[in-house]
């Protein structure tokens, strides 16, 4: 709009430049009529400045109501974490340490399907399942993720080593292993039969914090240094 040469910009910054101008105005403000963004009808400027804030108060209780939710769940997380870490050092066999991190693990992350292998476990271990079925490919694959690796079940060969291999959709794949830049000596699998529960785009912080777990316990089934 255009009046004589002043455009609506014209009017907003001398409005915003002259704040004192409703001050000797201020019978305008009482008759100002503003569309409502709730219906078609006229409201007046104080009943349009609070629909504005009636809606920037009801999105700040949206993200309020958000944060409470996403504090919960990690709360929640955190206590299941915990859970498993204590099942683990309660473990004194540390034979059974590679059945209890499965079972709990399943248990407490409500995981369909888990398995674990550990190659060059001490010879006493050597007749163990958890000791048995990891190929060269395997443990060069393991050692080669930097992180766990989400995604589709392209035929991994350690998805062999869960109970039902044929209804795994999608899968997690952590490396066990003593700090970053050291081989792997393991591999724990989380399998599930929904596509969406591991996928390429999801946060690995969570599994590498299980990953480092289960490697600090699983430490006790190496040959002693």
């Amino acid at each position: 709009m255009s009046i004589t040469g002043v455009t609506e910009q014209d009017i907003a910054n001398y409005l915003a430049d002259t704040p004192g101008f409703f001050e000797r105005n201020a019978e305008m403000l009482g008759s100002v009529r503003l569309t409502s963004p709730h219906g078609q009808r006229a409201v007046s400027l104080q009943e349009r400045q609070m629909e504005m804030l009636r809606d920037k108060i009801k999105g700040l209780e949206l993200k309020i109501i958000e944060m409470i939710r996403n504090g919960q769940e990690n709360v929640a997380i955190a206590d299941k974490l915990h859970r498993w870490t204590r099942a683990l050092m309660l473990t004194a066999d540390p034979a059974e340490l590679p059945d209890v991190l499965v079972r709990e693990l399943q248990h407490q992350f409500l995981i369909p399907q888990a398995g674990v292998r550990v190659w060059g476990a001490a010879e006493s271990y050597g007749g163990r399942a958890f000791a048995q079925g990891a190929s060269d490919d395997v443990k060069s694959f393991a050692s080669s993720l930097t992180m766990p690796y989400c995604g589709v079940n392209s035929g991994f060969e350690a998805v062999a080593w869960l109970q039902d291999a044929s209804t795994v959709a999608s899968l997690a794949l952590i490396p066990l292993r003593h700090g970053a830049p050291a081989p792997a000596f393991g591999l724990l699998v989380l399998g599930s039969p929904d596509p969406t529960r591991y996928t390429m785009d999801m946060g690995t912080e969570f599994l590498m914090r299980i990953g480092e777990t289960a490697s600090a316990g699983l430490n006790r089934l190496l040959p002693a240094p």
